[in-house]
């Protein structure tokens, strides 16, 4: 068993100066795993298309784009990508480009396909290609798995499935990487390929449509009510640096030649923060006090199916990495409120925001007072959202 002390110093030790590739930067999670990959001082070419809609972006309100060497391709586009990065020459690819969303992949099946499976093909025919390659971190998702309603949590090993196309992409990127690792991959020497299945994941930045956070901010921002759909299904909620540092820690290890890190693996939260969509609208709405949202709770007339309970199992990243959460489901609450309340309160310093959210995160998550805003400390939230 790993040190269970979460060392940022070792993963910089081991990534510091190693070549990066990673596609989805301009994504929320992929923009936080950019801008931590800076911090740890590695070496990052990331792939992605633009931010598409009007709505803002992580990737944007960070500077992402002058943190790493930010080339624009449609991971679809296998010769385009080829030239996209014919000059590369990665120690480690961590793939994260992807539909990252259940209900748009009902209105767009095939473009969910082409993306999370044939697009995670393209990624990994590529890595045939780089001597110096080490390993690879496919990033896919808790609902990869075949949900069966179980009260206890999904296990690395457990049967992958969907019923709805974005889980079932999903599902099929697992296999996916399997077969590659079987039929390319499987020479002692090969690169190491893993992938990685995170929980319902929130925190700053996140403009999604039709996810909660965003949804409960864009209401906040209008003025206006926001429908809460499914306010009884169950997730596994968890602050976007939680699963970040656990796909770090594996990186770390891919780096170093750690060979016995090769498969899946789960990076979910502790059992306290599983519940349901109407418990963790509440502690967002205690959070942001008396700028709270009205919530209509009960399905949307036009919503799609979607599973009502989900647990991850982690103790295979427990007790072969050392990792677990350190945040509880209130300071990962306390922390989103911060930085949507610095943005829309107009806040031009969001990327100096999230570093400090990051430096609280390793820290050990001591509270800190949003930058440039008063603090409230009636509801421990800006004063701008009072």
């Amino acid at each position: 068993m790993r040190d269970p002390r979460f060392d940022e110093s070792r993963l910089s030790h081991a990534l510091a100066g190693r070549r990066i590739l990673l596609t989805g930067h301009t994504g929320f999670k992929g923009g936080w795993l950019a801008l931590w990959l800076r911090r740890l001082g590695a070496d990052t070419t990331a792939v992605a298309l633009l931010p598409h809609g009007r709505e803002p972006s992580f990737f944007d309100a960070a500077g992402v784009a002058d943190l790493v060497d930010h080339r624009v391709c449609d991971i679809r586009d296998e010769a385009a990508f080829q030239r996209t990065i014919e000059d590369c020459d990665p120690h480690l690819i961590i793939h994260m480009a992807a539909q990252a969303l259940v209900r748009p992949s009902y209105a767009a099946p095939v473009e969910t396909l082409q993306t999370n499976v044939v697009g995670t093909a393209i990624v990994l025919e590529a890595a045939r290609r780089f001597p110096s390659l080490r390993g690879v971190i496919v990033v896919t998702s808790d609902k990869c798995y075949e949900n069966r309603g179980w009260p206890w949590g999904y296990r690395e090993a457990d049967r992958l499935g969907g019923s709805d196309p974005y889980s079932m992409s999903k599902g099929c990127a697992e296999l996916v990487v399997e077969a590659y690792r079987r039929s390319f991959f499987r020479e002692p020497d090969s690169p190491v390929l893993t992938t990685v299945r995170a929980g319902n994941v929130f925190g700053g930045g996140d403009w999604a449509a039709d996810r909660l956070v965003p949804d409960i901010v864009r209401a906040i921002a209008a003025g206006k009510p926001v429908q809460i759909r499914n306010p009884l299904s169950v997730r596994p909620w968890q602050h976007v640096l939680e699963p970040l540092a656990g796909y770090l820690m594996l990186a770390a290890g891919l780096a170093e030649g750690d060979r016995s890190l090769e498969g899946a693996w789960n990076f979910g939260p502790n059992p306290e923060a599983t519940v349901d969509v109407a418990t963790l609208a509440a502690l967002l709405a205690s959070g942001w006090g008396r700028k709270s949202p009205e919530f209509l709770f009960g399905d949307a007339a036009d919503a799609p199916p979607e599973a009502r309970v989900l647990h991850l199992d982690s103790a295979k990243a427990r007790s072969v990495l050392g990792w677990q959460p350190r945040l509880t489901l209130e300071d990962a609450v306390e922390m989103t409120v911060e930085w949507y309340a610095a943005a829309l309160d107009g806040n031009r310093e969001l990327r100096t925001l999230s570093e400090r959210q990051i430096d609280r995160y390793v820290r050990g998550a001591r509270p800190l007072q949003p930058i440039g805003s008063s603090f409230d400390p009636v509801f421990g939230v800006a004063a701008a959202c009072a």
